[in-house]
């Protein structure tokens, strides 16, 4: 039947080239286990997003859609999946690959998620949805998004060093920021030098921002650095590859079903950039279909 295609959703440029790699790897395996599919890739996001609707909107039957990529893509196709109540899988090839870990995933043995994807059902998962957009793992404000937008002008280091190079240069001249930042139960107003809502743990390409973040709960995991000196952050910052960052007496964490965020700074979700503040963002529970371990 015609309406059982699989969507596989590829950027072959994710990971300095490793979305084309791996996107052979996905459709291979699913030529060899005689399941039908459809190859969606583009040369920008508009058109990628474009494409996937339409065939959702003639494929209503469809098994799941397979992203083969980074956060990027898969945040990309949380806009179409969602609304159709359509499960979606989110195959390792990007440099950060934190949605894939919030969902338990091994960043390297894609055959056995591709086999536990087209035998098992899927599962409902929470979404973040800021100002009407989805996103998966975490929405940021503050000194990340700042090294965010340095990253995504830097031509060199590639991959998860350009990160790295960024905070470099972005935190001798930082200055934290006035927040408001409204939650269920509470106001608060406060200068910090980084806001994270997560819906995952994680960014960045593991660093394990909101650690006890559960993708099930209804609620996001509010974390809040306050102030500190550029020498201390460069102490605590390792800490949050392991999450032990969250025990240091000037972060705090909340929980809360909505936030709402009011600065001069910008947000990301997902590792793309949402715009400049205020944003309002909620907790959706089960508004994702998905597989996870």
């Amino acid at each position: 039947m015609s309406d059982c295609l699989w969507a596989i959703v590829i950027n072959p440029t994710s990971g300095r080239g490793k979305g084309a790699e791996v996107g052979k790897t996905v459709a291979g395996y699913f030529s060899k286990h005689d399941l039908k599919y459809q190859i969606i890739s583009g040369t920008s996001a508009a058109s990628v997003l474009k494409d996937l609707r339409l065939f959702l909107s003639n494929h209503r039957q469809c098994p799941g859609v397979i992203s083969v990529g980074g956060d990027g893509l898969a945040h990309l196709i949380l806009q179409a999946v969602v609304p159709s109540k359509i499960p979606f899988a989110v195959i390792p090839a990007g440099t950060g690959n934190d949605f894939v870990r919030a969902l338990k995933w091994s960043l390297d043995d894609i055959e056995t998620q591709l086999d536990f994807v087209t035998t098992q059902d899927p599962t409902a998962i929470d979404l973040g949805l800021v100002d009407g957009e989805w996103f998966g793992a975490v929405l940021s404000s503050g000194f990340d998004s700042t090294v965010n937008e340095r990253a995504n002008k830097l031509k060199w280091p590639k991959g998860p060093a350009k990160y790295n190079v960024a905070i470099a240069l972005e935190l001798p001249t930082f200055k934290p920021s006035e927040f408001t930042i409204e939650l269920d139960d509470r106001t608060i107003e406060t200068q910090a030098m980084l806001i994270a809502v997560g819906n995952g743990s994680s960014y960045g390409g593991g660093m394990q921002v909101c650690p006890q973040a559960s993708l099930t709960d209804g609620l996001f995991d509010v974390m809040i650095l306050s102030p500190i000196s550029k020498l201390e952050f460069i102490k605590v910052f390792p800490t949050v590859y392991s999450g032990t960052h969250i025990k240091h007496p000037e972060v705090s964490i909340y929980r809360s079903k909505k936030v709402r965020i009011h600065s001069t700074a910008i947000a990301y979700a997902d590792g793309e950039r949402i715009g400049a503040l205020p944003v309002s963002a909620e907790c959706v529970p089960s508004a994702g279909l998905t597989w996870r371990r």
